[in-house]
């Protein structure tokens, strides 16, 4: 298969379509996704829960996110093309780049059994909520299609 390069890219490997907007599944993503904050929030932060901390932050993060897609008509069926989606529909390459700065960070994490330390993990989450909170005033601000 061919390396995901762009938005067209992602596009011509099906793995963002486009979809008819689904406010239904806008407004239960977006419950979860506060759930999943508020779930981090509870955890104190330590050496066992730095890592779960990080991914519930981040998981909140990428419902946001595709909460957005879905409003905006895409249906997206993988992180990587988050970064794209991000970068080319929504005209943020900065805001692109640190989701995928991030998402390489999770990666390595739930797939390579690399840990977090506390501090790592605060900073991370830090990083997180200000992409969640770009996300939702895109969301907010945004008028359904």
């Amino acid at each position: 298969m061919k390396k995901i390069a762009d938005w067209k890219d992602c596009r011509d490997a099906l793995v963002a379509k486009n979809i008819k907007p689904d406010e239904g599944m806008v407004k239960s993503l977006l419950r979860t996704s506060r759930e999943k904050m508020l779930s981090s929030e509870m955890l104190k932060i330590g050496n066992v829960t730095a890592v779960s901390k990080f991914t519930l932050a981040y998981d909140s993060m990428r419902e946001a996110l595709e909460a957005l897609a879905i409003r905006k008509g895409y249906k997206i069926y993988n992180h990587e093309c988050y970064t794209y989606f991000l970068k080319e529909v929504i005209g943020e390459s900065s805001i692109g780049d640190e989701f995928d700065s991030i998402r390489k960070i999770r990666n390595n994490v739930n797939y390579y059994g690399k840990s977090l330390t506390p501090e790592k993990s605060e900073s991370l989450i830090k990083k997180i909520k200000g992409l969640r909170d770009f996300v939702l005033k895109l969301l907010n601000g945004m008028k359904i299609k």
